[in-house]
């Protein structure tokens, strides 16, 4: 793997991570009346340094921020929460999987083939 799409998973990874980890908050905490729920995005980041190399991706850092008040007021919306966790598990999947691919390849060739 070049050293820029291993930086790209490895990036993609700790942000997929994160995302989890608030996702859960937000699920964990929907009955809460003061808690704000949150979201996190390093896509576009992430996309826009993938032109700029290694050390541009290693530079970018996935953002917390705080949902605004939704359409129907304060109430949680556990549904949105749980799409995104799941979505948030596919592409964490997709990369584990990738790289595990990855892997096989090395070691048939560090093997000589076999």
């Amino acid at each position: 793997m070049d050293p820029v799409s291993a930086a790209l998973v490895t990036k993609s990874l700790d942000g997929l991570a994160l995302r989890f980890d608030v996702t859960a908050s937000n699920i964990a905490n929907a009955n809460s009346r003061t808690f704000r729920p949150s979201r996190v995005s390093f896509e576009d980041s992430l996309r826009v340094a993938a032109d700029r190399g290694v050390d541009a991706i290693a530079a970018v850092r996935p953002r917390v921020e705080a949902l605004p008040a939704g359409a129907f007021g304060d109430e949680p919306r556990t549904d949105l929460d749980l799409d995104t966790a799941a979505a948030t598990a596919g592409r964490y999947s997709a990369l584990i999987e990738m790289l595990g691919r990855e892997l096989d390849i090395a070691r048939t060739v560090i093997k000589g083939g076999q």
